[in-house]
C-alpha cells in the first residue's frame, strides 16, 4: 500500500472505532466476564487494526474482526500472566474453551450485547449513582467529566462510583444478562434514565467544539427502539417519543459554522418531519395508557413545539399546563425554570425573571448555567442592560461548551456595545 492509502485505512479504523468501539467491547465484557479484562482486550485488538490492516485491507466484517482479536489478545495476555501466577493459566484454559466458537455470532446478537450490557449495569445490587454512572462509562464511553457534568458532581466522585460498581458486579457474579420479563420493569426506570442522559449529552453535549454529538443521540434512539420492542411499556414509548422529537430539530439548530440557533430563530423547514410523526404517533400510544409519566409529559410539550407552524404560533398556554402536570410528577427546580420560562413567553419577561429569581433563591442550581442564562436574556428583553450583561457572564462562568460560550460571548458583546 501506498502512504496515501494507509492513511486512508487509518482513517476508517478511526471511524470503526467511533461507531463500533462500545459495541465491540459490550460483546467482549459478555465473552470474557470481567470489564477491565475487556477493555484492555479492546485497546488491543484496534492496536492490531492500526498494525495489520493497513497491511492486509479492512476485514470484510470489521466488528467480528475487532472481536476476535480481542478475545484472543485477552487470552493471551492471562497466559502471560501465568508464567508469575498459576492461576492465570486456568482462567485463560477456561475462557478459550467458553468462548471459542462464542465469538461467531450474527450481528442481532452483537446489537444485543448493549442492551444485555445495560441491564447488567443496572443490577438492583448497585447504587441508582453507580448504575447510571457505570453505563454511561462502559456503555456508551462519556468521559467520567461528561458524565460528572450530567450528575452535577465531581469527576473524582464518579470515578469512584465505577470502580466501585465494577468490583460489586465482579465479586458478586452479577451476571450479563436481559432478566426474565416479570423482573423486567423493577429495572426499566434506571435504564429509561441511563438511556435519556446518554441522549441528552447527544443533543446538547456538556463540553467540547459542538453543539451536538449526533452518535450519542443516535445511539440513544437505537437503544430506545430495541427498548420498546422488548418493553413496550408507556414509559418507554414516551421517552423514545420525546427523543424523537427533539432529535427531529437538531438540523436547524446549528449554522454551518456551528453556532448556536436559538428556537425562535430556527428554519422550521429543516426540521425532520418523519422523526415528528413517529415520535406524535409514540406519544399518542403513550398517552392513551393514562399513566403520564415524566417522559410523556415532556414528550408532549415538544409534540407541541412540533407543531406550531411557527415561534410566534406556540400554545404557551398549553405549554405551562404540561408542566403544571410534570411538576406534580417530578417536582424539580429545572423544570420550575423551565415552566418561568414559558410564562415569560406567555405573560412577559417581568412576570418570569420573578418566578426565576425566586427558584435560584431557594434552589441549588449553581452547575446549571441555563437558569442564569434565561435570567439574563429576561434582564435583556426587558431593556435591563447592565443587569443583562452581568447575569449573561455570570452564566459564562457555568459553560465549558465552546458554541454556547461563542453564544453568551455575541451577547455580552451586544450589550457592551
Amino acid at each position: 500500500m501506498n502512504e496515501h492509502t494507509i492513511d486512508q485505512v487509518r482513517e476508517q479504523v478511526e471511524a470503526v472505532y467511533r461507531a463500533e468501539s462500545r459495541r465491540v467491547l459490550a460483546t467482549l465484557i459478555r465473552l470474557l466476564g470481567n470489564f477491565d479484562l475487556a477493555e484492555d482486550a479492546l485497546h488491543e485488538a484496534f492496536k492490531n487494526a492500526l498494525e495489520q490492516w493497513p497491511r492486509d485491507g479492512v476485514p470484510a466484517n470489521p466488528r467480528a474482526w475487532l472481536v476476535s482479536t480481542g478475545r484472543f489478545k485477552a487470552i493471551d495476555a492471562l497466559r502471560r500472566h501465568a508464567r508469575v501466577d498459576t492461576s492465570f493459566e486456568e482462567i485463560a484454559e477456561q475462557l478459550d474453551r467458553d468462548t471459542r466458537y462464542a465469538v461467531v455470532e450474527s450481528d442481532e446478537d452483537i446489537e444485543d450485547d448493549r442492551l444485555r450490557l445495560i441491564f447488567s449495569c443496572c443490577h438492583p445490587a448497585l447504587s441508582p449513582e453507580a448504575r447510571v454512572a457505570l453505563t454511561l462509562r462502559e456503555v456508551c464511553g462519556l468521559s467520567t467529566e461528561a458524565i460528572a457534568h450530567a450528575f452535577l458532581s465531581t469527576p473524582a466522585t464518579v470515578a469512584q462510583r465505577i470502580v466501585r460498581a465494577k468490583a460489586k458486579i465482579r465479586d458478586g457474579y452479577i451476571p450479563y444478562e436481559i432478566p426474565a420479563r416479570n423482573k423486567l420493569s423493577e429495572r426499566l426506570a434506571t435504564v429509561l434514565q441511563v438511556i435519556y442522559l446518554v441522549f441528552n449529552e447527544g443533543y446538547s453535549a456538556s463540553s467540547g467544539e459542538w453543539l451536538t454529538r449526533p452518535d450519542l443521540s443516535g445511539e440513544a434512539l437505537r437503544l430506545g427502539h430495541l427498548l420498546v420492542e422488548l418493553l413496550p411499556e408507556p414509559e418507554a414509548i414516551g421517552l423514545l417519543a420525546l427523543m424523537l422529537l427533539h432529535e427531529s430539530r437538531r438540523p436547524a439548530r446549528t449554522s454551518p459554522e456551528g453556532d448556536v440557533i436559538l428556537l425562535e430563530d430556527q428554519d422550521r423547514l429543516l426540521w425532520n418531519r418523519e422523526q415528528i410523526a413517529e415520535g406524535i404517533a409514540l406519544l399518542r400510544a403513550a398517552l392513551l395508557s393514562g399513566r403520564l409519566d415524566q417522559y410523556t409529559l415532556q414528550a408532549a410539550i415538544a409534540a407541541v413545539h412540533a407543531t406550531a407552524p411557527n415561534f410566534a404560533a406556540t400554545d404557551w398556554t398549553q405549554i405551562i399546563s404540561l408542566y403544571d402536570r410534570l411538576l406534580q410528577v417530578t417536582p424539580s427546580p429545572v423544570v420550575e425554570i423551565n415552566r418561568a420560562v414559558a410564562i415569560a413567553m406567555r405573560d412577559g419577561p417581568a412576570v418570569g425573571l420573578t418566578l426565576i429569581d425566586t427558584i435560584l433563591a431557594h434552589s441549588d442550581l449553581s452547575n446549571y448555567y441555563w437558569a442564569y442564562a434565561a435570567r439574563a436574556d429576561l434582564y435583556r428583553r426587558l431593556g435591563r442592560t447592565a443587569e443583562a450583561r452581568a447575569a449573561y457572564l455570570e452564566a459564562l462562568t457555568f459553560v465549558h461548551q465552546k458554541p454556547e460560550r461563542r453564544f453568551l460571548e455575541r451577547r455580552v458583546a451586544t450589550l457592551s456595545a
